[in-house]
């Protein structure tokens, strides 16, 4: 008990010595346990049936009642369909580009036309999600939009993009892909300079080219990172981006456009009666798919190239 106790002190003195390092995270930790963890006890109405005047303790115990009627609903195909199908296209295409371009900049001689690269596609990033709306809604407007002024200047009919279903996916990733990009390779950037220089001055000697580099340096030491960042991704499959494809809605496009998020929204608060409950089972279920597809991504990674999360 004495050994404990002199432990316990030795451990609260070393404390005490870098009490500003516990200070400062102090309130990640506190932004963590109420925005994160605070909420989990407001989760169980999705298994009520909720009132506000009974409570949450109040309200009577349904099971998974409200699960199933998501799942029966006739929107369920439809609204899953469209969530799945633009977070895959997201990640199919917005995953790669940031390495192949972290790459291509890796290679560039000139140290001014680099930092200028980099510097044009990394602003894009701190444009706020409104003010790229209205960016893409004045670009691709009908009548006055430059896209549908340059397919006149070649002959062909102005389109209504953001009315048409079909498109809707595209610009979205296409957006998504310009405005992140440049944040994105960053880390690749950072995995490339910290790569061993004798291994590339070697390369060269046995007189391999910049692709073999690539390939066989430059790859191998950016894999590691690059799976654990899709294994994140990935456990966020079903996170699309909720006001970016609500500012993008219409009624023209709402077969394409509507996902999980928005559609618990506007049950959960827009709607003439909300339903707390109902939108609540929505979102857990969306949390746990993603928690299965983390998990098995990172399994799977785990036991094909030894790199996970855990």
């Amino acid at each position: 008990m004495t050994g404990m106790k002199a432990t316990g002190k030795h451990t609260f003195k070393q404390m005490a010595k870098v009490w500003q390092l516990y200070l400062l995270i102090l309130l990640p930790v506190i932004y963590i346990i109420i925005f994160k963890y605070g909420p989990m006890y407001g989760a169980q109405i999705a298994f009520k049936d909720f009132s506000v005047s009974k409570g949450i303790m109040g309200s009577e115990w349904v099971g998974f009642a409200h699960f199933k009627e998501f799942f029966h609903s006739y929107e369920f195909t439809r609204i899953l369909k469209n969530t799945v199908g633009l977070s895959l296209y997201t990640l199919l295409a917005g995953f790669p580009l940031p390495i192949i371009f972290a790459l291509s900049l890796n290679y560039v001689g000139n140290r001014s036309f680099k930092k200028s690269v980099q510097m044009i596609t990394f602003a894009p990033y701190f444009i706020s999600v409104v003010v790229l709306i209205g960016i893409m809604l004045q670009f691709l407007a009908p009548r006055t939009g430059i896209i549908n002024i340059i397919i006149g200047w070649f002959g062909g009919d102005a389109i209504n993009f953001m009315g048409t279903p079909g498109y809707f996916k595209t610009i979205y990733v296409a957006s998504d892909i310009w405005q992140t990009i440049g944040f994105n390779c960053i880390i690749y950037i950072a995995a490339l300079t910290g790569i061993d220089p004798s291994q590339h001055e070697a390369g060269i000697v046995d007189g391999a080219t910049k692709l073999q580099r690539i390939w066989y340096i430059d790859l191998p030491g950016i894999l590691p990172i690059a799976i654990t960042l899709f294994i994140l991704n990935t456990g966020h499959v079903l996170d699309v981006g909720f006001e970016k494809v609500l500012l993008m809605q219409n009624p023209l496009n709402m077969r394409t456009s509507e996902v999980i998020d928005t559609y618990v929204y506007k049950q959960g608060l827009t709607s003439m009666v909300p339903n707390y409950d109902y939108s609540t089972a929505i979102g857990l279920f969306k949390s746990f798919i993603g928690l299965v597809l983390l998990l098995t991504v990172n399994k799977i990674a785990k036991k094909v190239g030894q790199t996970s999360l855990w």
